[in-house]
């Protein structure tokens, strides 16, 4: 396939598609190169940007998605009419912040950090798409490991979990309890 048709083949996956989509699973339906389909989606990436077009493709470690340009979402909110969904609360941001700086861990491990019960915001997290179950810790009881969903990384506004910010100094969470070593390999 030539890369003018590629490129439009992606377009019309990505678009259609609504959610994020593997490049592992572009590859397979277009039965193309990994090479070629991460080129031509970093080239339809930086043509939308460059045109100051009113959607952008965005990266997602390894997935790809259409989604609104920033200064454009509040003028489609409000021809659509849709509410934001609400902000994270205080406490979820709390969460989120400990999973993404330490996950995968355990919901045991987010209360030892926060020093208080996370069972309701961790499962609001999950219910949400924010949080995603990573598989189980392998001592007794095997309590769920809990990673960043593909949504941590749109509210978060990063492509990666590599992109998160230093701590600032002095501030430092404790070492995860071991979890990404001993986690079972039957993941969700």
């Amino acid at each position: 396939m030539d890369a003018e048709t590629l490129s439009h083949a992606l377009e019309a996956i990505l678009f259609t598609s609504g959610d994020p989509v593997s490049v592992e699973r572009l590859q397979k339906s277009l039965e193309e190169p990994r090479e070629a389909i991460e080129s031509a989606l970093s080239a339809l990436r930086d043509r939308l940007s460059y045109g100051r077009s009113g959607i952008r493709l965005v990266q997602m470690e390894d997935a790809w998605q259409f989604c609104t340009a920033p200064e454009y979402a509040a003028v489609v909110r409000r021809t659509l009419e849709t509410r934001r969904p609400p902000a994270l609360s205080g406490a979820a941001l709390e969460v989120l912040a400990i999973v993404a700086y330490r996950g995968p861990v355990t919901r045991a491990f987010v209360e030892k950090v926060r020093g208080v019960d996370s069972s309701y915001t961790v499962s609001s997290l999950c219910d949400r798409g924010i949080l995603e179950e990573a598989g189980r810790l392998d001592v007794p009881g095997r309590p769920i490991l809990y990673r960043c969903a593909p949504a941590a990384l749109r509210i978060l506004g990063i492509s990666s979990l590599s992109e998160l910010p230093p701590l600032p100094e002095g501030e430092e969470l404790p070492p995860s309890d071991g979890v990404s070593a001993a986690a079972s390999e039957d993941e969700p």
